[in-house]
């Protein structure tokens, strides 16, 4: 596949690890978590479409949001506009459920599986190819080398371009691009995870998910050159303004910390939120979940905003005394 190059592009688009993928630093996704995720959502869609009008290229969805809604809406936002979109989309280990509101069945990452799904999700965001397609959690069944089969078939069938993975470990992660080298099948590109300057979310062990992620996974993405996107900047509304927050709570004080600096700076917490992520170089973009237009214009400021250093030293001491007090209590 021929390389673009860097000069040809927008000056606000990234490249997406090593591949020819250039992408805005704000990836809007389709996991509305306060309105529907079907298809005729109207809000959806205009969500979708502000994002192009404000400069976002990149959008992420998958197969079960919605269990195939959120990438209709997708498919309707961008028709016409296909060649100036990157789609990123995942394919869930599960059969979609038998009734709204119950877990479906699980599934394995079989080659048949993957590319039913996969035709499924190309047939719903009309479109014959997708940039990215993501592995949505591990089946903690199929074999890597199974795996990797799999989803060099799919490229190589050119329904997808790259593929990678999401909420998988670091382990895991190292393993796929081991197989991938010493193979000469297609190698994984990139990975999506949970990150943000709070980190209300901890592992089965207890520990900070943002912390680990840092520890381990960081570097492995540093040697291996992987792309990462990186979800969830308000923590899953954790810091959306308008929470009741008790001031006087760790989480709390945390928020005041934003506020001042957002203050400070004179733009929205939310815009302080995406511009910390991206403080750490080993972030390509940030997956946000705006759901009205206004929102993704402020999540789109964090990506064109510099942080001070003063600032960022601020930020990054409030941010370790709240995930110490999250793994202590």
């Amino acid at each position: 596949m021929e390389e673009k190059s860097n000069e040809q592009q927008p000056s606000h688009l990234v490249r997406f690890g090593q591949t020819d993928l250039y992408v805005s630093r704000l990836c809007q996704g389709t996991a509305f978590r306060n309105m529907p995720r079907a298809a005729d959502n109207p809000m959806g869609l205009r969500v979708l479409q502000h994002c192009l009008e404000v400069g976002v290229n990149f959008f992420d969805s998958s197969n079960a949001y919605g269990w195939g809604g959120a990438e209709e809406t997708l498919g309707k936002a961008i028709a016409g506009r296909r060649d100036q979109v990157v789609i990123c989309t995942k394919v869930a280990a599960s059969y979609a459920p038998e009734k709204e509101g119950k877990a479906g069945k699980p599934a394995r990452f079989t080659r048949d599986f993957l590319f039913q799904q996969a035709e499924g999700s190309l047939r719903r965001l009309q479109t014959d190819y997708i940039d990215l397609y993501l592995l949505h959690q591990p089946d903690k069944v199929s074999p890597a080398a199974e795996v990797v089969d799999s989803m060099d078939a799919l490229v190589r069938s050119g329904m997808i371009r790259y593929w990678g993975v999401s909420n998988h470990s670091t382990a895991q992660v190292s393993e796929y691009v081991e197989l991938g080298q010493r193979t000469g099948k297609a190698s994984i590109v990139g990975t999506e995870d949970y990150y943000n300057v709070a980190g209300e979310s901890l592992t089965d062990t207890g520990d900070s998910r943002v912390h680990q992620l840092e520890q381990e996974m960081f570097p492995m993405l540093r040697k291996s050159g992987l792309g990462l996107l990186a979800f969830s900047p308000l923590d899953t509304g954790y810091l959306v303004p308008g929470r009741n927050i008790d001031p006087d709570t760790p989480l709390g004080t945390l928020i005041d910390v934003l506020d001042q600096v957002a203050q400070n700076l004179r733009v929205s917490r939310a815009a302080v939120c995406v511009a910390w992520v991206l403080t750490h170089p080993e972030v390509t973009s940030v997956l946000a979940g705006a759901e009205r237009p206004e929102h993704v214009e402020d999540n789109f400021a964090g990506t064109q905003l510099i942080l001070p250093d003063a600032a960022i030293e601020t930020l990054n001491t409030a941010s370790a005394a709240y995930r110490e007090h999250r793994e202590t209590h």
